[in-house]
Parts: C-alpha cells; sequence; structure tokens
C-alpha cells in the first residue's frame, strides 16, 4: 500500500522517524499549518503522484475539548472531521452555513477499514486510543469559553487546524484517511506550563509508526 504520510510540521513528521517509523516506505509530506496550506499542499502532492498513492494518514498533536473524553497524551483516531468554524461565530454556537442551504461542506467522514487497522495496531504496540468527532479551526480557542462552546456543539473529542482539509482532499481524490492525533494540551487553556507539545508528538511519531508498519503488511 503506498501512504501519502502528512504532517504540519518538520517537527510532527521528525517525531515519526525517530519512533522507528520507516520514512522510506511512505511519502512524507509536511503540510503546513492550517486548512489552506494543507489543502493546497495536499493537492498539489496527490496531484504529482496520481496513481501512486492508495491511502493517506494524518497526523500530529490536538487541544482536547475540556469536557471530552480525551486528556493530555491520549491517542486519538477520527470518526469524522468538521470545520467548526465555517459560519457565523454567535456567543453561544456557530451559526453553520451548511444549516442555511448555503451549500458549504463542514463535515466529512473518515475511513472506517484504516481506523480499524490502526487501532488494532495501537493495541498490539500497548498504546490504547480513543476514537471521536475532531473539529478543525482556522484560528484556535484561546479561551476556554470558545473551547467549550466548539465541543459542546459539535461533541468534539479535540481540536486541530487541519484534519478536515485532509479529509475535503482525499474525497476529492477517491482516497480513504486516517487520522491520528496525540493531545498536547486542553483547548483554551493559555498556561503553556500545561503543555506537553514534545511528548505529544513524540507519542503521535510513535503512534503513527505502528500505524504504518500494519498498513504496509495489508498491502
Amino acid at each position: 500500500m503506498n501512504i501519502l504520510l502528512m504532517a504540519a510540521t518538520e517537527f510532527e513528521l521528525r517525531a515519526f522517524a525517530q519512533a522507528g517509523g520507516n520514512i522510506d516506505s511512505v511519502l512524507p509530506l509536511i503540510t503546513g499549518i492550517g486548512p489552506t496550506e494543507t489543502a493546497f499542499t495536499a493537492t498539489a502532492a496527490l496531484c504529482r503522484h496520481a496513481g501512486q498513492i492508495k491511502a493517506v494518514l494524518n497526523f500530529g498533536i490536538a487541544g482536547a475539548y475540556p469536557d471530552s473524553a480525551a486528556g493530555i497524551l491520549d491517542i486519538c483516531l477520527a470518526e469524522q472531521e468538521i470545520l467548526g468554524d465555517l459560519g457565523l461565530c454567535l456567543p453561544e454556537r456557530i451559526e453553520r452555513f451548511a444549516e442555511r442551504n448555503l451549500m458549504a461542506r463542514d463535515s466529512f467522514m473518515l475511513d472506517a477499514d484504516l481506523r480499524d487497522v490502526a487501532a488494532q495496531a495501537l493495541r498490539q504496540a500497548d498504546i490504547a486510543c480513543k476514537k471521536g468527532i475532531f473539529v478543525t479551526v482556522n484560528c484556535a480557542s484561546g479561551t476556554e469559553a470558545r473551547a467549550q462552546m466548539l465541543g459542546r456543539q459539535f461533541q468534539g473529542l479535540c481540536e486541530n487546524m487541519e484534519g478536515a482539509a485532509a479529509a475535503r482532499v482525499c474525497e476529492a481524490f477517491g482516497l480513504p484517511l486516517l487520522e491520528l492525533r496525540c493531545i498536547s494540551n486542553i483547548a483554551g487553556e493559555r498556561d503553556r506550563k500545561k503543555w506537553l507539545l514534545r511528548e505529544a508528538c513524540g507519542k503521535a511519531g510513535k503512534a503513527a509508526a505502528a500505524a504504518v508498519s500494519s498498513l504496509l503488511r495489508q498491502s
């Protein structure tokens, strides 16, 4: 199976190799941060390698919503991606453009088969994981109130800035997508002393390495 391995930053992608992931067995891609850069770089890569890629793995770190089941350093697998701030931002909710018949796609289901393979690989590597809804935003939550609002409205497990764009591109190319993230902080928490970015990157890299190894054996 030819896999496009995507991460937003070099820091995250390097963690995959440091965890023993075989970087030569995948097509690595640093997308850049945010939905726009992710959509552009992923599309460009898939056009350059047309017909060669069979599956996509997007991995990295994320912030857990305050009242979700996810905690710091938990590994999470996406069942669905939602563009959380595509709409009108009201004090208590996002009025989604998709709810106003504006033909704005903001919700994407991810591939269940890849997720099942990854979950099994993680269990075999003694890595626990949670599954749920991921919320992609253009602007990360900087207050607990915004984080709670988004988490509550979308029943979100965690917040990121690339996943929904990756899902939209994969849908357009007819490719299955697996998204895996490790929780580095609680969304809305601004005290950086409580963030575990390095540790979360390392654990995400280890989990991605286990998932890739299992996916390659399926090919």
